[in-house]
C-alpha cells in the first residue's frame, strides 16, 4: 500500500493547496494582477502624453495601439522605465511572456525602485514554475514602497513568496519561511479562506496536527461544502490512523459533494485500509469518471493487485508506464505484479531499469534480489541484497537469500555464517526455510 498512501498524500495536497493555487496563478497575469500602469506612481511626475495616450489605450484592452504607441516613445526615449513597465504589461497580457519579462527587466534596469516592475516580473517567473529567479524579485518587491499600488499588492508579493516556498510534492521547500511570509501578508490585508487554507496545510507539514485541524474547522464553519476544507480535514484522520474517525466523516462530507475526486480517494483509503470490500467499485468509478488521471490509475492498480487481480493491477502499470516510461515506481510496482504471475526474467528486467534511474530505490533492490533468485542468478540476487542494504535493515527473508545465494556459489563459510543469522531473526516463523536451514548447516559445517 506504499504507493497507494504516496498517492492519496499527493491527491490531497493538490485539494487541500487548490484554493491558494487558483488564486496564486490568476494573480501572475496583468489583467487581474492589480498591477497595472494606472496603478503605479514611478515617474509620475514625468508621465509623457504619448505615454498616457498608450496607458487609456490599455485601459481599453487594446494592445496593438498601446504597443505601438509606446514603441514610438520608447524609440526615443529607451530608458523610460513607465513605458517599458506598460509594454511588459501589454505582451504580458497577450500571453507573451518572454517578451513581457525582458521588458519588466529593462523597467527594473531603469529604475530599480519600481515596485510593480519586480512584482509583476516575480509573478511571471513563478507562473512559469522558474521559482530560484522568481524569489528575489517578489523579496524586492516586499521591500520597496508601493506608492499608488498599494498595500494590498504588497501583500500579494508576500503571498506569492508564501506560495513558493510551500512544501509540495517534489519540492521541499520551507513550511517555517512559507509562515512567516504568510503572517506578513496578513499584517497588510485580511485573512481569506485560501489564507487559511495555506496556514493549515503548513501546519499540517510541520506535523502541527491540531492546528491544522483548527483551521480546517474555522473553514468549515463557514462553508460545510469547502472542498479543500473537507479533504485537508480527512487527511489528518488518515495521518493519524484514525480510519474509523475518517471514514464517518467522510460519508458525510459525501453527501455534500458526491462526486469529489479526493474525497473519493480518500474515503477509498480510508476502506481499503479497514479491509472493507467498497474500496474496490468506488475507486472503479472515480476511474471511469477520470480515466487520464494518473493519481486516480495507479491508486486503482495498487487496490486491484490487493484484491487479487494481478493482471487487471498490471495493465493499468503498463498503461502509465507506456506515459512515463522512466518512472521507477510505477516499474517496481509493474515488476512486482511481474512476480506475482511468475514472470520471474520479465520482472527481473523492469526491476533492473528502476534500480538504474533511482539507485536509492530500496523496494527495486528488494524485488531484484527476490526475482533474480527465482531463476537462480545469485551474483545479481547478492549485488541487489548488497545494495539494499544501504537503505534498509535486514530481515529474515533477505537473510535467507544471503545464505541460498552463497550456498549456490558454494562459498561455505558466508553461507553457513547467513543461516545462523536466519535461524536467529526467524523464530519459529518460517518453519520450511528453518528446516532447510538447518539441513544445509549440517552438510556445511561437517
Amino acid at each position: 500500500m506504499v504507493r497507494f498512501a504516496q498517492s492519496l498524500l499527493l491527491l490531497a495536497l493538490v485539494s487541500a493547496a487548490a484554493g491558494f493555487a487558483q488564486e496564486s496563478s490568476s494573480s501572475v497575469g496583468p489583467k487581474v494582477a492589480g498591477v497595472s500602469p494606472d496603478a503605479s506612481d514611478s515617474n509620475a511626475q514625468q508621465i509623457s502624453p504619448q505615454v498616457a495616450d498608450a496607458e487609456a489605450a490599455i485601459s481599453g484592452s487594446d494592445w496593438k495601439a498601446a504597443e505601438a504607441k509606446l514603441n514610438a516613445w520608447l524609440a526615443g526615449h529607451p530608458q523610460d522605465s513607465r513605458a517599458l513597465f506598460d509594454l511588459g504589461y501589454v505582451a504580458d497580457a497577450q500571453n507573451r511572456p518572454d517578451d513581457a519579462a525582458n521588458f519588466y527587466r529593462r523597467a527594473i534596469a531603469a529604475d530599480p525602485k519600481s515596485f510593480e516592475s519586480h512584482l509583476s516580473l516575480g509573478l511571471l517567473l513563478a507562473r512559469q514554475g522558474k521559482k530560484d529567479e522568481a524569489r528575489p524579485e517578489l523579496a524586492t518587491a516586499t521591500m520597496l514602497d508601493p506608492g499608488d499600488a498599494g498595500q494590498k499588492l504588497k501583500a500579494r508579493a508576500w503571498r506569492a513568496l508564501a506560495e513558493i516556498d510551500r512544501p509540495e510534492p517534489g519540492h521541499s521547500g520551507d513550511a517555517n519561511a512559507a509562515t512567516n511570509e504568510l503572517l506578513e501578508a496578513l499584517k497588510l490585508t485580511p485573512e481569506t479562506p485560501e489564507d487559511t487554507l495555506l496556514a493549515a496545510g503548513l501546519a499540517e507539514q510541520s506535523g502541527q496536527y491540531d492546528e491544522a485541524a483548527a483551521a480546517y474547522k474555522r473553514l468549515l464553519a463557514k462553508d460545510p461544502t469547502s472542498e479543500p476544507a473537507n479533504a485537508g480535514m480527512a487527511h489528518l484522520m488518515i495521518l493519524k490512523k484514525q480510519y474509523a474517525e475518517a471514514e464517518t466523516f467522510l460519508r458525510a462530507a459525501m453527501e455534500k459533494l458526491p462526486d469529489d475526486p479526493a474525497l473519493t480517494a480518500q474515503m477509498a483509503t480510508v476502506l481499503a485500509v479497514q479491509d472493507k470490500a467498497e474500496a474496490l467499485p468506488l475507486l472503479q468509478k472515480l476511474h471511469a469518471a477520470h480515466p487520464d488521471d494518473a493519481t486516480i490509475t495507479s491508486m486503482l492498480a495498487e487496490i486491484l493487485a490487493v484484491a487479487g487481480d494481478i493482471a487487471g493491477s498490471d495493465a493499468l502499470y503498463v498503461q502509465l508506464l507506456a506515459a512515463a516510461p522512466n518512472d521507477a515506481d510505477l516499474l517496481v510496482s509493474h515488476a512486482e505484479n511481474l512476480v506475482r504471475l511468475g514472470k520471474y526474467p520479465e520482472a527481473v528486467a523492469a526491476f533492473d531499469k528502476a534500480t538504474q534511474i533511482d539507485p536509492s530505490n530500496s523496494n527495486g533492490w528488494s524485488g531484484l534480489a527476490f526475482a533474480a533468485s527465482k531463476i537462480h542468478q545469485p551474483a545479481v540476487t547478492l549485488q541487489a541484497l548488497s545494495m539494499r542494504s544501504k537503505f534498509l535493515p535486514e530481515n529474515a527473508s533477505t537473510y535467507f537469500l544471503w545464505a541460498t545465494s552463497y550456498d549456490t556459489l558454494h562459498q561455505k563459510t558466508q553461507a553457513a555464517s547467513y543461516y545462523h543469522r536466519f535461524l536467529q531473526a526467524a523464530a519459529g516463523k518460517f518453519p520450511d526455510q528453518e528446516w532447510q536451514a538447518r539441513q544445509r548447516l549440517q552438510l556445511l559445517e561437517k
